[in-house]
């Protein structure tokens, strides 16, 4: 007997998807309108419905005027509830400005660009992505549901002009993710009716493997860490400009900082160093686990450790060619190559 209602809902359930995704073709800028606006008496809304009914039929049944005119006179707050809510959503422009990227498990987060041309200010606004791990918390009791929707969802009380917002997306698994669909609703003015639409955007996101800690193979580490360059630690070179001492006699003069003796600051010594010269190489091959994606989160591990000690490094990755990414260094790199970890079949 649970069967059947389920049996029932998810084909209905299906066949709604399909078609308001059919009245909203992906885009990364939509404008929303009468095709992809939707209203519908919220649940209070149904107890007004209600009301109206019995309203009606009173009056009808008794030939009572008072209750007849009681009846017309919810009728048109209705009517206005009805037009002013779906005005209230229609008009809206979202486009997405930004999709970050992140560790299996972790949130992406969207940024969106709400405009809106209207004069008069659009207030009560709740966007919400719908989460990919709804059916992992179906079991899940109604407090804790909508704690947890709350968290994902961002109100907006009142909107003008322009306004940017960000929303979180929870991921699971590495690589490619396609956007849910963002859902808009409002229920301004009354709470009567419920106007909402749907956003396809076109962007994905990519979800770069967990990072997974491993020991260091000999090829991979150091004799001490006090070697690595971490701390702006230099040696005595030429090339980048390190700081400034007190003047020592028998120093040489050329580099003296005569800018701070013109300024009557007294006399400094320049002093130079060139980074220390550690270098790594990140091998898939080299990685201990077994299992692929194993291998791609100590890759992962790697390119994050290197990053933060700032040594230089490059990565080999599995593929017919044996591609190599170039070397570097710092946290930009380091995004570079967790994005090639995400790309990575």
């Amino acid at each position: 007997m649970s069967l059947l209602p389920k049996a029932l809902t998810v084909p209905i359930t299906s066949a709604l998807r399909r078609w308001f995704a059919s009245r909203a073709p992906k885009s990364d800028s939509v404008t929303l309108n009468f095709r992809n606006v939707y209203i519908f008496f919220s649940c209070e809304g149904m107890l007004f419905a209600l009301l109206l009914i019995i309203t009606f039929i009173a009056g009808i049944n008794y030939g009572n005027n008072l209750v007849l005119g009681l009846f017309f006179y919810l009728v048109s707050v209705w009517l206005i509830s009805f037009h002013v809510t779906f005005a209230h959503i229609s008009g809206l422009q979202v486009r997405i400005l930004e999709v970050t990227t992140a560790e299996a498990g972790a949130p992406i987060w969207v940024t969106l660009q709400l405009r809106s041309e209207s004069r008069q200010s659009r207030r009560q606004l709740v966007f919400d992505f719908e989460q990919l791990d709804k059916k992992i918390n179906k079991r899940a009791d109604k407090k804790t549901k909508d704690s947890k929707d709350n968290q994902h969802s961002v109100l907006v009380n009142q909107l003008q002009g322009e306004q940017v917002i960000r929303l979180p997306i929870q991921t699971h698994t590495r690589g490619q993710l396609e956007l849910p669909r963002l859902k808009i609703k409002t229920v301004y003015p009354l709470g009567i009716m419920r106007a909402w639409s749907y956003v396809y955007f076109a962007r994905t996101a990519w979800v770069y493997p967990k990072p997974e800690a491993f020991d260091w193979q000999t090829q991979y580490a150091v004799v001490s860490m006090d070697d690595l360059p971490t701390g702006g630690q230099y040696r005595q070179g030429q090339d980048d400009f390190e700081r400034l001492d007190n003047y020592i006699e028998g120093e040489s003069l050329a580099r003296v900082s005569w800018g701070h003796v013109a300024r009557g600051q007294g006399m400094f010594t320049k002093h130079f160093g060139d980074p220390v010269g550690h270098e790594q190489m990140l091998d898939y091959v080299d990685m201990p686990a077994a299992h692929h994606e194993h291998k791609l989160a100590q890759l992962a591990y790697g390119v994050m450790t290197l990053a933060q000690l700032g040594v230089p490094f490059k990565m080999r990755l599995p593929s017919e060619e044996q591609t190599v990414v170039p070397m570097g260094e710092g946290d930009g790199f380091a995004q570079v190559c967790l994005l090639r970890l995400a790309k990575a079949p």
